[in-house]
């Protein structure tokens, strides 16, 4: 990975300066250069897309989202993979982020590891490796261990909905819910929502 980020830059596009501060250095003390921006607009007019390792983008921001600078960036051809970054409660969001190609989405503040994780898979991306794309009989294998609740929990996980909402929808606790949610992660040998979703896509 190091090799693959020399003389790329990390972008962090958000409107928190406490946020990009935080990003930054930690970023920079892993050795990456990085350059910050307040807004989706600021960071369009500057970016060179072929220095961009990829690039880390809030989901709410004033002016032009992350998902509408998502979709500005690939009309205009800018591949620079992006990571999305959200609040609580933005995870639906999140999930059509990735539908839409986003490489990861993180939950603020996000673990240093998820954070260079996601790094991992921008670079696998620009090598174009596949990002840590299971073989399709691997993943069937894998969907095979659910038990017939456990792959309705997911099915309705990729949607995007909340555990509350599962829920409801399957008249059953959330604590229940929260369970199925951990047997799938670890049936599915998933680290979280993220792979669930670019293991079914």
């Amino acid at each position: 990975m190091r090799e693959a980020a020399r003389g790329k830059v990390i972008y962090i596009v958000d409107d928190e300066t406490s946020v990009r501060h935080s990003l930054g250095a930690l970023l920079s003390a892993h050795g990456f250069e990085t350059e910050g921006f307040p807004s989706a607009e600021s960071f369009l007019e500057a970016v060179d897309a072929d220095k961009g390792l990829c690039a880390f983008i809030d989901l709410r921001m004033p002016g032009l989202d992350g998902m509408e600078l998502q979709k500005i960036m690939a009309e205009r051809g800018i591949s620079i993979p992006v990571v999305i970054l959200t609040g609580h409660g933005d995870v639906p969001l999140a999930v059509e982020a990735m539908k839409n190609g986003a490489v990861d989405f993180i939950e603020k503040p996000g673990s240093e590891e998820q954070l260079l994780g996601a790094i991992r898979a921008s670079s696998d991306q620009l090598a174009n490796r596949p990002s840590s794309k299971l073989p399709p009989h691997i993943v069937s294998e894998r969907l095979a261990r659910l038990t017939g609740r456990e792959r309705e929990v997911l099915d309705h996980l990729v949607l995007g909905m909340t555990n509350k909402h599962i829920a409801v929808e399957l008249g059953i606790s959330q604590r229940t819910v929260e369970i199925h949610r951990a047997r799938i992660r670890e049936k599915l040998e998933a680290r979280g929502l993220a792979d669930l979703i670019r293991m079914m896509r």
